[in-house]
């Protein structure tokens, strides 16, 4: 027996917000020029984050990599190593939730890598370019939401460049 649940309009309404709000937040991690708004990080979004994982993963297998141990192990990590760090940079203190929200959404630029890693061997000098310009997008696009949600004004070499280093460990499984 089939039982059909109809949306009630407040359930609708915050099923919009949450995509909208996902959609906003991809979309700062894709063009990591614009200035972000200080406002996007302060409700944190763990489904995209997983999603991105997940895709990460997936895309990896395409690869013949099933690397899931290490993605997650490396992201655990990552968070806790940047939230240690941001805490201490900042004056008013970062959630772990909006550290994994947004070192989440900013691998999006790494499963790109890795898909293209299924198509190209990435061990050639394109694939090393290809490998850089990935890691600086995340790190780009992370160090940037980091500031605007922290108010670090003028500090995004410096939160920039941890990241890098987060994002370089995901770049050498994707490449090896």
């Amino acid at each position: 027996m089939k039982i059909a649940r109809k949306r009630t309009g407040s359930q609708e309404k915050e099923m919009n917000r949450y995509s909208k709000k996902r959609n906003e937040q991809t979309l700062a991690v894709l063009n990591p020029l614009k200035q972000a708004d200080h406002t996007i990080m302060q409700d944190t979004d763990l489904a995209g984050p997983l999603v991105f994982c997940l895709a990460f993963g997936g895309t990896l297998m395409l690869s013949g990599k099933l690397s899931f141990g290490y993605i997650y192990g490396i992201g655990v990590v990552g968070c806790l190593a940047m939230y240690t760090l941001l805490n201490l940079m900042s004056m008013t203190g970062v959630s772990v939730g909006c550290i994994i929200s947004v070192l989440g959404y900013c691998l999006l630029p790494m499963v790109i890598l890795s898909f293209s890693a299924a198509l190209l061997s990435l061990q050639g000098m394109l694939g090393i370019l290809f490998t850089v310009l990935a890691v600086i997008w995340c790190s780009a696009s992370a160090s940037k939401l980091f500031v605007s949600a922290l108010s670090m004004d003028h500090q995004q070499p410096l939160v920039a460049y941890p990241c890098a280093l987060v994002y370089g460990v995901f770049a050498l499984l994707t490449v090896f």
